[in-house]
């Protein structure tokens, strides 16, 4: 049994070996990495909840990953949509939190005054609220607390 493996970088960009049929029409990807995606989640999460449910009660259907490639590229299309109006927007407020989470390994805790900042704007702007599900019924959520104990 090995224990150590040489890390391999090649030099050249990875070609998916098994791309898309013809038949099926493109789709660009999100084109950002994992903390705007982060940072953008609960508010595509509440922009995109039909299309997303489609795509889950399709996937419950059938296990069959081609069936649901429509309301895949639907769920795609309305997270670029709202990524879009996001950067448009609020593109300031949107990079000063992912930058934050970028610098604080991605830990919403560690952020919480850009995204005070940015809700306030997507709010007041695109009209989306950032709503945590599970969170207790009456109490203010952990975002919208006064004094929260990491800053």
């Amino acid at each position: 049994m090995a224990t150590h493996r040489d890390a391999k970088f090649p030099g050249k960009p990875y070609i998916d070996p098994a791309p898309m049929p013809s038949s099926q029409p493109h789709i660009d990807e999100l084109g950002v990495t994992s903390a705007p995606l982060k940072s953008a989640s609960f508010f595509i999460g509440a922009h995109c909840k039909d299309v997303n449910e489609d795509f889950m009660l399709c996937k419950n259907e059938n296990r069959d990953p081609a069936h649901c490639l429509k309301e895949g590229r639907r769920v795609t299309r309305c997270a670029r949509e709202l990524i879009q109006k996001l950067s448009d927007s609020c593109g300031k407020e949107w990079e000063d939190h992912f930058q934050c989470l970028e610098r604080h390994n991605q830990e919403f805790y560690r952020c919480r005054k850009p995204e005070k900042t940015l809700n306030q704007c997507v709010f007041e702007k695109l009209k989306l609220a950032k709503n945590i599900p599970g969170s207790p019924e009456g109490q203010p959520q952990v975002h919208e607390k006064k004094n929260p104990v990491w800053g």
